[in-house]
């Protein structure tokens, strides 16, 4: 059977519709056209049959009038334009076509199509514009018998309430420290606000810098945290060591130098302590690994984050390099959790790094915060190891500025560095010296952060480790607390060692440091003021503008 729904177009012209009777017997001598079927000129349209049984394929399509459809009636032309074309509210306009919204014209457009006046309300200024004529909240259509009590839907009261709150000053978001600390030179790039960040919000870029990789939450930790912003880190020494901590080179329980009588000493930095005391450490079950730096794959020289597991990994990692590897950054542990036996609740981690770097990981350590992805690195760490430093250097200042354009060393001559006696000092690899300068001539390749800071010996960590104060091949070893007393001891049989060669070395280049950060800080030196300097603070002694996402920062 023919199925009605289906019509065409492309009937014959000379086949006309078949006219039958509907139900009152009546045959219908006017039919009404089909729908949608435009008008061609000439005889009515016709269908095509497909279940035709005629020699010619065709044959008339019967259709019977609905009972009681009524005629639509005559209009004018002059009427044609007020309502439908068609005397029905069927939807088209008044040329016939259909309207794309249901029939209704916009409240600025003519009949003819075309824009009509237009007027707009300005925007309130320094508030959110009410575009409600009532509450928005405003329940409507309700089901019958449901009242809008009994409704879940949330209020939206509390946009109305926001408009009214004043955003406190105190209140410091990434872009504070960003302008305060980044912009202006003085990242030391310890990697303390990534490791701050509970939403890892904050990231390293390609530059080494921290950058915002997604929404800041506003929490404030990134700028309390930060050593060159919110962090006093004089304060945070007293608080690790206590009063006596913040005199001369501290308070340490004892003080050595020492050297290793290994063979891979060879490649190691000075007397290779801080290896041989990380490798006792993971022998003797105190530590499942430690973050170290490495080499770059693929840039000589250039220091990275990397967490050493076995002996020969730290063996392979021995000696130093002179730029940062925002190590704080990497205790992001998940990537690694497969090299390290139990459970990453249980880790045991020892960290190696710039006092700098060790003020941050003690203040981390101090409050019961929740870091996001850093939290298991965190608060795994439980072996802290500073180097002693002066100062750092940025990767490309040193090595592809200074060393390789001014003077001619290409970085895959290198095979050693050293700071030694205010020297800077390059070797080639088979141990000749290819360049020895005042360290004070490499003063463009520093941080500039690293000018404020007070920290030569590392206050704040378990061990201090560097070569001022001893002789060539030995290191000075400074034991500062109990845990570091604890390593000392598992390490202290392997070791060549005897009391500290020249404690007054070490005491005239920790005042020496101090003299330089008391001449470059813009802030008090006050170990006795509250650990966490507030923005405002800050910006009263450094000039850094409020509020800089007001100010096209």
């Amino acid at each position: 059977m023919t199925d009605p729904s289906r019509r065409s177009t492309n009937a014959p012209a000379d086949v006309a519709p078949e006219l039958v009777e509907d139900e009152t017997g009546q045959e219908d001598e006017d039919p009404v056209r089909f729908p949608r079927v435009p008008d061609g000129g000439g005889s009515d349209p016709q269908v095509q049959n497909p279940n035709a049984v005629t020699g010619d394929g065709w044959k008339p399509i019967r259709f019977r009038r609905r009972r009681g459809r009524q005629r639509p009636p005559e209009t004018s032309a002059d009427e044609s334009d007020i309502g439908c074309a068609c005397g029905e509210s069927c939807g088209c306009d008044s040329t016939g076509r259909a309207a794309t919204d249901g029939g209704s014209r916009p409240e600025n457009v003519d009949s003819e199509g075309n824009l009509t006046d237009l007027s707009f309300t300005p925007p309130r200024e320094a508030a959110s514009q009410d575009v409600y004529d009532e509450p928005a909240d405003r329940r409507v259509q309700l089901p019958d018998g449901v009242a809008p009590e009994d409704l879940d839907t949330p209020s939206y009261r509390i946009r109305s309430e926001m408009n009214a709150i004043a955003e406190p000053d105190e209140k410091t978001w990434f872009m504070e420290l960003d302008a305060a600390v980044i912009d202006e030179g003085r990242c030391i790039q310890c990697g303390t606000c990534v490791a701050a960040c509970p939403s890892d919000s904050i990231g390293i870029g390609d530059d080494g810098l921290p950058e915002l990789v997604k929404m800041c939450t506003g929490c404030s930790l990134c700028w309390d945290f930060c050593p060159r912003g919110g962090l006093r880190y004089e304060r945070q020494w007293k608080i690790t060591g206590g009063e006596d901590n913040v005199k001369g080179a501290g308070d340490p329980i004892t003080e050595f130098s020492a050297r290793v009588e290994e063979p891979w000493r060879e490649n190691a930095q000075d007397g290779g302590l801080v290896t041989s005391v990380l490798i006792h450490l993971l022998e003797a079950g105190e530590i499942d690994g430690a973050l170290v730096a490495t080499e770059s794959a693929t840039e000589p020289w250039k220091a990275e984050p990397f967490l050493a597991t076995t002996p020969e990994e730290l063996v392979e990692n021995a000696g130093s390099f002179y730029n940062q590897t925002m190590a704080l950054g990497a205790l992001d542990v998940s990537d690694l959790v497969a090299d390290i036996d139990g459970d990453p609740e249980d880790l045991s981690l020892a960290l190696v790094g710039t006092p700098c770097e060790i003020e941050g990981i003690r203040a981390l350590q101090d409050f019961d915060w929740e870091y996001g992805a850093q939290e298991t690195g965190v608060r795994a760490v439980e072996y802290t190891i500073a180097l002693m430093c002066t100062k750092n250097f940025n990767y490309h200042r040193l090595i592809g500025e200074q060393l390789e354009e001014q003077r001619g060393i290409a970085p895959d001559e290198i095979g050693k560095l050293d700071v030694l006696h205010g020297k800077f000092m390059a070797y080639d690899h088979d141990g000749d010296l290819l360049v020895e300068e005042d360290v004070e001539n490499f003063h463009g390749a520093a941080l500039k952060g690293c000018d404020e800071c007070a920290d030569f010996t590392g206050y704040c960590a378990d061990l201090t480790v560097g070569s001022v104060g001893s002789s060539d091949e030995y290191s000075s070893v400074i034991v500062r607390t109990e845990q570091g007393l604890k390593a000392w001891n598992l390490t202290e049989d392997d070791l060549d060692y005897h009391d500290l060669e020249d404690r007054s070395a070490v005491g005239k280049l920790q005042g020496w440091d101090k003299k330089q950060a008391f001449e470059s800080l813009r802030r008090p030196f006050d170990p006795d003021a509250p650990r966490f300097i507030e923005y405002t603070e800050h910006a009263e002694n450094y000039g850094t503008v409020l509020n800089p996402h007001e100010s096209d920062h």
